[in-house]
């Protein structure tokens, strides 16, 4: 099989769509994120750790310090998926469940707290110039 149909056969295969976390068995804190492709965020996070690159400050600042044996990645929650379905609003509501749910901010986590709607429209009014 030649290069190019190998990728469109990749393109066109399901992967796992969902909620992960990666949690620090030291402190207890976590990072909360979603994916349509869940091993492959997973393998890009783990990747990054390692490189010393992960764009979380703060979350490869503790996998400095303690240790790839020290954090776990799991699933917290597939999708389905099915004919019909917006895949996207799904995972961002499954998302935006589990962020509630676990409030991964702060000293519980590694996650930035979304700003709403009304929010970003203020920051996008205050910036705009006249």
């Amino acid at each position: 099989m030649n290069k190019k149909k190998l990728k469109s056969a990749y393109k066109q295969t399901l992967h796992p769509v969902g909620v992960y976390q990666i949690s620090n068995l030291i402190n207890n804190k976590v990072l909360i994120g979603a994916s349509m492709n869940l091993e492959g965020i997973l393998n890009r996070h783990k990747f990054e750790l390692k490189m010393g690159s992960h764009k979380n400050i703060d979350l490869q600042k503790d996998w400095n310090e303690f240790g790839e044996e020290k954090f776990t990645f799991e699933i917290l929650e597939e999708i389905e998926q099915r004919e019909g379905l917006d895949l996207t609003k799904e995972l961002e509501f499954l998302e935006n469940l589990w962020l509630e749910k676990l409030q991964p901010f702060g000293e519980k986590g590694y996650n930035e707290k979304k700003k709403t709607r009304a929010e970003r429209l203020r920051m996008i009014a205050a910036n705009k110039k006249y």
